[in-house]
């Protein structure tokens, strides 16, 4: 497998991955059955915003991006999608974990949103080793969220002092 810049030409891929109402509104809060090929292109290309895809062989298989804030010094990892051929096999947890190690080179502060019904999304996470923040910390953040996400952080490797 292998992470690249995602390409415009493959936004149709995308835009196929989900195509529901449920779906779509987990994976990235639009309102509509179907994200637009126009939309996720815009989405690659808006100012502070990274988006990659992971690939089997010449397979687009997942998607997702990284926002870089300047301002505030963090990366929030957002709308991560798997292929749905490709669900279940740990595709997710390893496009994560490849972002986040892209993130770290930037800030050490990294974070992600997920819709509290995306329980496999959740699970995968944890599973590259991204942890809820406090609850405080959440609610905090959720004020001006549509959905009370739950918020997810990837905790910072101790430095271990020889001696």
């Amino acid at each position: 497998m292998r992470l690249k810049p995602f390409h415009p030409s493959q936004a149709s891929a995308v835009s196929s991955w989900a195509t529901n109402r449920g779906d779509v509104n987990r994976w990235c809060g639009y309102r509509g059955t179907r994200v637009p090929v126009e939309t996720i292109i815009g989405w690659s290309r808006a100012n502070g915003v990274q988006a990659y895809g992971l690939h089997r062989g010449s397979e687009l298989i997942a998607y997702g991006e990284l926002w870089i804030d300047t301002e505030q010094k963090e990366v929030e990892i957002a709308r991560v999608i798997v292929s749905p051929i490709q669900r279940g096999r740990g595709r997710g947890r390893l496009l994560v974990k490849a972002l986040a190690e892209i993130a770290k080179e930037t800030y050490p502060d990294i974070f992600m949103r997920v819709h509290p019904d995306n329980t496999a999304a959740l699970r995968s996470y944890a599973a590259a080793g991204f942890r809820r923040v406090a609850a405080d910390q959440e609610a905090k953040w959720n004020t001006i969220q549509p959905v009370h996400y739950a918020w997810l952080t990837l905790p910072k490797a101790r430095v271990r002092r020889a001696g």
